[in-house]
């Protein structure tokens, strides 16, 4: 479970419903079928013009990927990992990883072990790997893509879910407690289209994208790490060329760990 993102949820909720009631509006007042309706269906309307089945079929796993954290293996071991097979290479040989080939679970790391194994040259591995990541981001981003044009669509239609309220409030204006009660509920819309909006949407795409970038700098290691192994570099320059892509602190917590073992 991605606690962030329940969290976030929850005290946006939070937000709009003790604000509501601090200014002394009536939470009932969200119970606006209407506005419901044209901003939610409105926002699907429109995503769905905007983008191509194929992309939308995906929705269900982004929403997924929003919520739920995805097991990815820790970078430090990552690199402790390379450097165990850098040794082992350098005495053994490129096809004593053989093995290894089939106990990873990864399949961008391990297709990656097989071309270094299958004896291909640095650049041909650089440039079949980066491919991969590249396609990746671009399907990442497609999908970022959807939340944050429904992110733009949302507001624009609650304002017009107010004017489509307004223009039935003012038809009759002979009841003035009825002018005021629909006057109120054209509103809600506006309200649901910049919360969903901006609480919604806009966040998912920007935690989507978050989580892409934490991706790719992983499968970046990766690759710099099968690099490392190809060109027969030894553990300590393992150590220092993909050490480069850890914080600092993750870099003396992998040094010190190094020096332990």
């Amino acid at each position: 479970m991605d606690k962030s993102s329940v969290i976030g949820l929850i005290l946006g909720l939070i937000a709009i419903g003790v604000g509501m009631v601090l200014k002394g509006a009536d939470l009932a007042a969200l119970l606006e079928p209407a506005a419901f309706l044209i901003i939610l269906l409105g926002t699907v309307a429109a995503v769905t013009i905007a983008f191509p089945g194929s992309a939308l079929k995906k929705v269900p796993a982004l929403f997924k990927k929003l919520f739920f954290e995805e097991k990815q293996t820790d970078s430090k071991e990552l690199i402790v990992l390379f450097m165990d097979w850098a040794d082992q290479t350098r005495k053994e040989g490129l096809l004593s990883l053989e093995n290894q080939v089939n106990e990873v679970d990864d399949p961008f790391l391990s297709s990656g072990l097989q071309l270094a194994i299958d004896g291909q040259s640095p650049d041909f591995i650089k440039d079949v790997m980066i491919e991969k990541i590249e396609a990746m981001e671009q399907r990442h981003e497609e999908g970022a893509a959807i939340f944050s044009q429904a992110g733009t669509y949302a507001p624009t239609l609650g304002v017009l879910g107010a004017v489509i309220g307004l223009i039935a409030a003012l038809a009759d204006m002979s009841d003035i407690d009825a002018l005021g009660h629909a006057i109120s509920a054209a509103f809600v819309a506006t309200l649901l289209g910049i919360f969903t909006g901006y609480v919604l949407w806009h966040p998912f795409a920007n935690k989507l994208r978050e989580k892409s970038k934490r991706e790719v700098l992983q499968k970046e290691l990766i690759v710099e790490g099968v690099l490392s192994i190809t060109t027969g570099d030894s553990r300590l320059i393992v150590q220092e060329k993909l050490g480069s892509l850890l914080s600092s602190k993750e870099l003396a917590e992998l040094q010190k760990r190094d020096s332990d073992g």
